[in-house]
């Protein structure tokens, strides 16, 4: 391959991975064509990308982006998946795919996980599954913060509206009673 090709296709990975912070990486052993079609049209009903990548390309763009990926990584075929709102959508549709492959008796383990990669940093998928989506983590911040709020609200207009309710009984003019007879 020439240098001019090679730094064609560098520059088109590296415009592909540009941004993305979410992803899984898997190896692909003894995939055939019809299993790869089925598994990338399941993946694109949830909009999401795979891509098998050259190991010596990926480890260079990936480190070029500011991802560090550990090196037993990029030992053996490399498949990228990306392109869901968050990692757990992606880690959780590429874990359901995986358990769906291994219902065939043929070839038990065609795709085996290799490490994810949740906002730049690795974990495992286990760990990625777990994470909360975004609005997810924005929705318990607001909670921890709308919480005490609320209770120091409840605490300031609580006494001024008893204060008020009374002051307003008071202010009602009270039935004559009815003379003796």
């Amino acid at each position: 391959m020439s240098k001019k090709v090679k730094q064609m296709q560098l520059a088109a990975l590296k415009k592909t991975f540009e941004g993305v912070r979410d992803m899984v990486f898997l190896s692909p052993d003894r995939v055939d064509s019809g299993t790869e079609y089925a598994m990338r049209k399941t993946l694109r009903d949830k909009k999401i990308r795979i891509m098998l990548v050259k190991n010596s390309f990926g480890r260079k763009i990936f480190n070029e982006l500011g991802i560090n990926v550990k090196d037993t990584v990029w030992s053996g075929p490399t498949l990228i998946a990306w392109g869901s709102d968050s990692v757990k959508e992606l880690s959780k549709a590429v874990d359901a795919l995986m358990k769906d492959l291994k219902k065939d008796p043929k070839a038990p383990e065609k795709l085996k996980f290799k490490t994810a990669i949740a906002d730049g940093q690795e974990c495992t998928l286990e760990a990625a599954m777990k994470m909360p989506t975004r609005q997810e983590a924005i929705a318990e911040i607001l909670s921890c913060i709308l919480g005490p709020a609320s209770a120091v609200a409840g605490c300031l207009t609580g006494p001024a509206s008893a204060v008020a309710s009374q002051i307003a009984t008071l202010a009602e003019p009270k039935p004559e009673a009815a003379p003796a007879a």
